[in-house]
């Protein structure tokens, strides 16, 4: 039952990492807005390659308005959080006790 307790701790690490990576990403973007980027850097491309795929419901869902602010990548990176103290420790709690 040993192995199987640390396959799951395992996997919640690896999550851990995806989602802290993911998140620094979706900072980099949100600052990368701040200037005007060259849309044709391959950073720049990658970062909206990436990032695109999310923030872009999140947009749908909640419309900037007049303000011209984006949100999105605060609410993303709250769902990150969320998802980081929740799931992941989750899988930990679920891990140490099936040892």
């Amino acid at each position: 039952m040993f192995v199987v307790a640390n396959m799951i701790t395992s996997i919640a690490e690896v999550i851990n990492i995806i989602l802290s990576f993911y998140m620094v990403v979706i900072i980099i973007r949100a600052l990368i807005s701040w200037v005007n980027p060259d849309p044709y850097n391959p950073i720049v491309q990658f970062l909206y390659k990436v990032t695109e795929p999310v923030l872009h419901p999140v947009r749908r869902l909640m419309p900037v308005y007049n303000i011209g602010i984006d949100l999105s990548p605060m609410i993303v990176i709250v769902v990150i959080i969320f998802l980081r103290s929740f799931l992941v420790n989750s899988l930990i709690q679920l891990a140490h006790r099936m040892q």
